[in-house]
């Protein structure tokens, strides 16, 4: 089973100004198998993006809470939520 997914954020603390570029990254502690990520806000089931890294180019929409969700094919984890904040 995959666990100890983290997330973290470029500029730390995922408060970024209105414009600029929010790079959000995840990491998975311990898991097997051929890994796939992918991006959730919100708690929404249909992601935002694939992969270990996401950008976004920050607009007044964008603040909210971000999640990332790893799975192996056999078992799910997700990261704890991030809460961003456009300044």
């Amino acid at each position: 089973p995959i666990s100890g997914v983290s997330l973290s954020a470029q500029p730390p603390g995922g408060q970024v100004a209105l414009g600029d570029c929010l790079v959000l990254s995840c990491a998975v502690a311990s898991g097997t198998g051929p890994l796939s990520f992918s991006w959730h806000r919100g708690g929404s089931a249909a992601p935002l993006g694939i992969g270990p890294r996401h950008e976004l180019h920050v607009g007044d929409e964008d603040s909210g809470h971000y999640q990332c969700r790893a799975t192996n094919g056999g078992s799910v984890a997700e990261s704890p939520s991030l809460h961003v904040t456009v300044l």
